[in-house]
């Protein structure tokens, strides 16, 4: 019985630059995302991810209103904070109204 080698799949690495293109050449270009990926050598599946990353990155062209990924974790931040602030005035009106009725 011979032993299989198993060859190391590394997937390619793409630059920021590269990304930015490719899905340039699909949003303002209007070109389908099978031909750019063929032209290119990549995946259907890598540059329709790309896109989708696109429109929540800082900047992106495709969204206005999206949130990037800090964005979101600073808003969620920001409402529990805006959560724990809101019960402790609730409980500094019932302490006021409490020791108001006390000192009468």
């Amino acid at each position: 019985m011979s032993e299989r080698k198993k060859t190391d799949y590394k997937r390619p690495s793409y630059t920021p630059e590269f990304k930015a293109g490719a899905v340039r050449l699909i949003v303002e270009e209007g070109r389908a995302v099978s031909q750019v990926a063929q032209e290119l050598g990549i995946s259907q599946t890598a540059l329709r991810e790309w896109i989708i990353a696109s429109k929540s990155a800082p900047g992106g062209d495709l969204e206005s209103g999206a949130l990037t990924s800090s964005e979101r974790a600073e808003l969620a931040r920001l409402r529990r904070e805006n959560r724990i602030l809101t019960q402790e005035r609730e409980i500094l009106k019932k302490a006021a109204a409490f020791f108001a009725r006390e000192s009468r």
